[in-house]
């Protein structure tokens, strides 16, 4: 195991678990508000980039890295395509509310 400076693989835990609980309350508590969740779905993912890039970095195996250069891409994917959504559904009902999403069923 390498080391970080004194750094050690708790401390990046901590954070990832920090953001992770960050991203599900800005999730459950904004409701309203759809770039607010697309931004807490990202602090999400970042939370298990910093987790598998640590447990990489300190086990001394890529394959860590490996899937979080994956996640990134569906990281990036998914921001492309929520917001493609997004300013689409804009244009057609002049607002993004969140409540307003259930006219679309049917």
């Amino acid at each position: 195991m390498t080391d970080l400076g004194g750094i050690g693989v708790e401390h990046f835990i901590v954070v990832s678990a920090v953001l992770f609980v960050l991203g599900v309350l800005g999730i459950f508590l904004n409701r309203k508000n759809v770039i607010v969740i697309l931004m807490a779905i990202e602090l999400i993912l970042l939370a298990v980039n910093l987790n598998l890039v640590a447990f990489s970095a300190f086990m001394g195996d890529l394959t860590g890295q490996v899937f979080a250069m994956l996640v990134l891409t569906v990281a990036a994917a998914e921001a492309a395509i929520g917001l493609a959504i997004l300013v689409i559904y804009f244009r057609a009902n002049g607002t993004i509310a969140v409540d307003d999403v259930n006219r679309m069923k049917g």
